[in-house]
């Protein structure tokens, strides 16, 4: 698809008419209609409001030209799992779980590679394989070549170990020793828990990403803990396969 097509379709999509659109976007009716007879192309502002309108990157409302990979673990890119900047608008460079609100999740090569070896499994590589893989690409994408660059000198790993620091301190029964947390994206891991009145409710956001880790609970019983935190609480839970059965064990604001 080309510009033209794309805006048609998202305009279409969300409901919104022509002049809808150009009242948000500061523009004339004629100028959308421009756009999409293909006569002419938002200018930069404007596809920057345009992604923010529609949730979209400024790659798709182009006709994705190029493939977008993320410059941190050198996943392939789709605005469904694209970062978020500071002011919530899309960063095109780096995936959700290696860019978060503006900060970098990773600080630590090694790290990543751990994480990541499990899922290059699943599609088919060996541990062997996928290490190894990881190891050549990585050193070739931006944010490790720019990693001085852009690693804010440690503050994010600190705020880690202080989020471990307090998770331990709760000793909740059962519960191993926490010893990292890695990045986990809302929709992944927003289980529903049941409340004594019989509602279920949810307490995290889809579309952000936070802390977290899953530990095989010391009790037995087939159960899982899972935990969870960012800057504002601390979540731990327990659950049965592929977080079935989500039991609240606590909930604290920081």
């Amino acid at each position: 698809m080309n510009t033209k097509d794309v805006l048609h379709e998202l305009r279409t999509r969300s409901g919104l008419s022509q002049d809808d659109l150009a009242e948000k976007v500061f523009v004339t009716r004629q100028a959308v209609s421009r756009w999409e007879n293909g006569e002419t192309v938002p200018n930069t502002e404007t596809l920057k409001l345009l992604s923010k309108i529609f949730n979209v990157s400024i790659n798709t409302l182009l006709g994705s030209p190029h493939p977008l990979v993320c410059q941190c673990c050198g996943m392939p890119l789709d605005d469904s799992i694209l970062g978020r900047n500071r002011d919530g608008s899309l960063n095109e460079e780096y995936c959700q779980w290696c860019y978060a609100d503006g900060t970098y999740t990773y600080s630590n090569m090694d790290e990543l590679i751990k994480i990541c070896i499990p899922q290059m499994v699943k599609q088919g590589f060996t541990e062997d394989q996928a290490r190894e893989y990881m190891k050549q690409k990585l050193p070739t994408l931006d944010y490790w070549k720019r990693y001085e660059e852009l690693s804010d000198n440690g503050e994010f790993e600190a705020f880690k170990k202080q989020l471990i620091r307090e998770i331990n301190d709760f000793h909740v029964e059962g519960l191993p020793e926490v010893k990292s947390l890695n990045a986990l994206v809302g929709s992944y891991v927003n289980l529903a828990y049941r409340l004594p009145s019989g509602m279920e409710v949810k307490f995290l956001n889809d579309q952000a990403t936070y802390l977290g880790n899953q530990l095989e609970s010391e009790l037995g019983g087939g159960r899982c803990f899972g935990v969870l935190a960012n800057m504002d609480f601390i979540l731990i839970c327990t659950y049965e396969a592929e977080g079935a059965n989500p039991e609240l064990v606590l909930y604290k604001k920081r």
